[in-house]
């Protein structure tokens, strides 16, 4: 079999998977602006100053998957600077209405850029088909500085599904190795049980200086 190949039908078939789930958020992103909270608990709170913490005064953040956008005017609050990117078109029209400049960006094709004091990728990943995990977390510590910060929050749980968003679920202890694997210093994890009883795990890593 030709190894080329195989790796670019694997790319092909992944693509496909995230082009579904980015037409599904167009049509939802109205009804998901309007349900979501405009400003973060006090759990997702903490899990941010962190981030800011590390990313250090007017340091700059790249936020993938900003959606609606408010996990980026908190961390603005805090005095970092954030660069907001979607694949979704919507949602950065929805950001726009309100002042906020956010561009398209798509994790499997497209240049992150950097380096960048922290990534910040809250329930995005798990869109990230199972076998571009690796790729994709790879690309994300190198657009780190040294000493640069990752948080991010995936589903807990074993599979994935095909409805109109794939979703890929990860177990605590083979996420945190897939982001060993990419060069990545887990320096710590929270564990939540969120909306419809879903659980999720969010990790907080940094790129040895």
């Amino acid at each position: 079999m030709d190894t080329r190949k195989g790796k670019m039908d694997v790319l092909s078939q992944a693509l496909a998977k995230s082009r579904q789930t980015i037409s599904a958020y167009e049509d939802y992103a109205d009804h998901y602006d309007a349900i979501v909270r405009h400003v973060p608990n006090d759990r997702e709170q903490a899990s941010l100053k962190r981030l800011a913490a590390i990313a250090g005064t007017s340091g700059r953040i790249l936020e993938v998957g900003s959606g609606a956008g408010y996990d980026a005017d908190f961390l603005e609050g805090l005095g970092v600077k954030v660069r907001r990117t979607d694949a979704t078109k919507r949602f950065l029209e929805l950001q726009a209405t309100r002042g906020k400049h956010g561009e398209l960006l798509d994790l499997l094709t497209d240049d992150l850029g950097g380096p960048y004091d922290a990534v910040l990728a809250l329930a995005v990943l798990i869109h990230v088909p199972r076998d571009q995990t690796d790729q994709v977390l790879a690309r994300i510590a190198r657009s780190l500085r040294p000493g640069g910060a990752f948080l991010v929050s995936m589903r807990n749980g074993d599979g994935e599904t095909d409805s109109s968003y794939h979703t890929v679920l990860w177990r605590r202890d083979d996420f945190a190795a897939r982001l060993e694997a990419a060069g990545l210093v887990l320096l710590r994890d929270d564990f939540n049980v969120g909306r419809n009883s879903e659980e999720w795990n969010t990790f907080l890593a940094v790129r040895p200086s």
